[in-house]
């Protein structure tokens, strides 16, 4: 079955934002392409960390985040559609105190 990886609008804006010729475009863009072609590849977060914007902006039924370099992570959601498997990143942070505080670490 074929994976797709798509974007939130949120994510979208922060992924346009970023200058093509920079590392974090680079490196987010590799990691697009693994989910890509392993959507399992982040860690699974636990129902009870998940905070509720995405349970109630996307009605998540899972959740998973893919660590980047310098504390940075993408969260994202899997989900099925028609033949394909979606992939659906909500949200980049920057860094790992945005992380936290999203999380309420």
């Amino acid at each position: 079955m074929e994976t797709k990886v798509m974007g939130s609008p949120k994510f979208m804006r922060f992924y346009d934002a970023i200058p093509k010729a920079s590392d974090l475009y680079r490196e987010i863009d590799d990691a697009l392409i693994l989910l890509k072609e392993n959507h399992t590849c982040g860690q699974r977060i636990e129902r009870e960390k998940w905070p509720q914007c995405y349970v109630q902006a996307f009605d998540v039924n899972n959740l998973r985040r893919f660590e980047l370099r310098k504390g940075r992570r993408l969260i994202y959601t899997i989900y099925t559609k028609s033949d394909a498997i979606q992939c659906n990143v909500l949200e980049a942070f920057d860094n790992h105190r945005e992380y936290d505080k999203r999380f309420g670490y």
